[in-house]
C-alpha cells in the first residue's frame, strides 16, 4: 500500500483531494491528509476509508517529520512560503513532492541535495502566472454559454 501524504486541505486541495480519494481503492493508495483543522478535512473526505485526517500545525516539526517519514509521497498546497519546511524534510527522509506553487528561490536552492538523492521535486509550470487560470476561466465561460 502507497500512502500519500497531503498538506492542505484549503479551497485549493479540493478537487486533488476528491481526485486521490477517486483513485485510492484501484490504486491502493493510503491519503494522510495535515490541516490545522481536522473537521474539515473530514468535511471534505467524507471520512472516506482510504484517508486518514490528521490535525496539526505544519510548524510542529516532529509531527510533520513523522507524517513525511512514513509516507511514500509528499504533496504541499499549503501557502507558497511553507513549502520550504516541508522540502527540507523530503530531503532529509528521500521522499518526492509535488507543490502546486511556482518554485522560489528557497526552494531552487535545493537543487543539488534533491538531484544528489534521485529524488523529484515538481512544482508549478504553467507559462506565465495568471494566464494558466485564465485559460480555465474561458472554458469554464464557453461552457456556461452552452447551457453547461
Amino acid at each position: 500500500m502507497k500512502k500519500i501524504a497531503l498538506f492542505g486541505a484549503g479551497k485549493s486541495a479540493s478537487v486533488l483531494i476528491d481526485y486521490l480519494l477517486g483513485q485510492a481503492t484501484e490504486n491502493n493508495w493510503t491519503i494522510l491528509i495535515a490541516d490545522v483543522n481536522k473537521k474539515l478535512i473530514e468535511e471534505k473526505t467524507k471520512l472516506h476509508p482510504k484517508s486518514t485526517a490528521v490535525e496539526m500545525d505544519i510548524s510542529d516539526e516532529t509531527r510533520r517529520r513523522a507524517l513525511i517519514a512514513e509516507s511514500d509521497i509528499v504533496i504541499s498546497m499549503m501557502p507558497p512560503a511553507l513549502h520550504i519546511l516541508i522540502a527540507k524534510d523530503c530531503i532529509d527522509y528521500r521522499k518526492n513532492l509535488l507543490t502546486a506553487s511556482y518554485a522560489d528561490d528557497e526552494i531552487k536552492s535545493l537543487q543539488k541535495s534533491v538531484e544528489s538523492k534521485g529524488l523529484l521535486f515538481l512544482c508549478e509550470m504553467g507559462l506565465d502566472p495568471g494566464i494558466d487560470h485564465m485559460s480555465a476561466m474561458q472554458v469554464i465561460d464557453k461552457i456556461k454559454s452552452r447551457g453547461g
